[in-house]
């Protein structure tokens, strides 16, 4: 895809599985369709609860404890998946990353997550691993160290723009200070505005699957105010649920110049069967603003929106964890 020299716009595949890195990924990489990977605790939490693949060396591993299991196991995929984009990371230096998040239970300790990050980053042993960090305050201060370090980050669970500036300044900060040509994303997560305003919108007879694109743009334009051509946005949160939208809605919408979607593989597959492959219509910076302000008028605080559904993605994330962990006991 020609995106990706034109514009510097990238599709990151939002999923892990054993089998399918080592059969499907290699496919759609080879074919340039996608130049990079993420994972968070629900994808883990799916993947390794769901699939035979990871039967042998959870039955190897069960004197150790749940976490160092989980761990292995992880570590084992993300290695995996590194190794395969290895060269693609070597060509081209912002491509052919793969995200592991640090325990989503650490995201208020700053200190714990900058240990954990170090030590999964080292244990991993791949330069083109992004140590994904949540949005928090615990987070911007580890995600500044992290940087610091050399060691990449992707900062995710990002709703507002608050966030989207709080992180920026600190991967740049960090960035600014490390020793390699270390690489950022802010992860701007967008659909789940749309799954919680959609119904209320349409009530007062708004438009409906606009506040995620246009919250999304927001951010990008504040993100790209640093003018660091290490950082990019990274659009997330990107399939669609129901049959409203096309269900390459939230790409279509988003192929903006130095940035990344990381989508779920049928997202993407449905992106590249009917898509032109083009840059999406941006609308500037003063039309997101009214857009925000007429929400405000018909009293819907996007502020406050971004809030709750931080707290819910942070929950969300917990529990995936919480629950993987108690299944890896046999």
């Amino acid at each position: 895809m020609n995106l990706k020299q034109n514009i510097n716009f990238s599709l990151w595949c939002d999923f892990i599985e054993r089998d399918f890195l080592q059969n499907q990924f290699k496919e759609i990489l080879k074919d340039e369709i996608i130049h990079g990977a993420t994972s968070n605790p629900a994808i883990f939490e799916q993947s390794i609860t769901t699939s035979d693949a990871y039967t042998q060396q959870i039955s190897m591993l069960q004197k150790n404890s749940n976490k160092k299991i989980y761990e292995e196991l992880a570590i084992t995929d993300i290695k995996s998946a590194a190794n395969i984009m290895k060269n693609l990371h070597d060509e081209q230096n912002d491509s052919g990353f793969i995200s592991i998040e640090v325990d989503p239970s650490l995201c208020d300790d700053a200190n714990a997550t900058i240990e954990e990050g170090v030590r999964l980053f080292n244990s991993i042993g791949y330069e083109n691993v992004m140590i994904k960090v949540p949005a928090t305050k615990a987070g911007y201060i580890a995600m500044k160290e992290l940087t610091s370090k050399g060691i990449n980050v992707n900062a995710t669970l990002i709703f507002s723009v608050e966030q989207a500036i709080a992180c920026t300044k600190a991967l740049d900060e960090g960035i600014k200070q490390s020793p390699k040509n270390t690489q950022a994303v802010v992860s701007v997560f967008v659909s789940r505005f749309d799954r919680m305003l959609d119904e209320k919108l349409e009530a007062l007879d708004l438009p409906t699957a606009k506040v995620g694109i246009v919250n999304a743009t927001k951010c990008y334009y504040e993100i790209e105010k640093f003018e660091n051509p290490n950082i990019r946005t990274l659009f997330a949160s990107t399939g669609v649920k129901g049959n409203k939208l096309a269900p390459s809605y939230y790409i279509d919408e988003l192929v903006f110049p130095n940035s990344v979607n990381t989508a779920p593989l049928a997202t993407i597959e449905a992106y590249v069967k009917n898509n032109n492959f083009i840059q999406s219509t941006m609308i500037s910076e003063e039309e997101c603003n009214k857009f925000f302000e007429n929400l405000s008028i018909n009293n819907i605080n996007i502020n406050e929106i971004s809030d709750i559904l931080l707290r819910d993605g942070l929950e969300s994330f917990k529990k995936s964890f919480k629950i993987m962990l108690e299944k890896l006991k046999i």
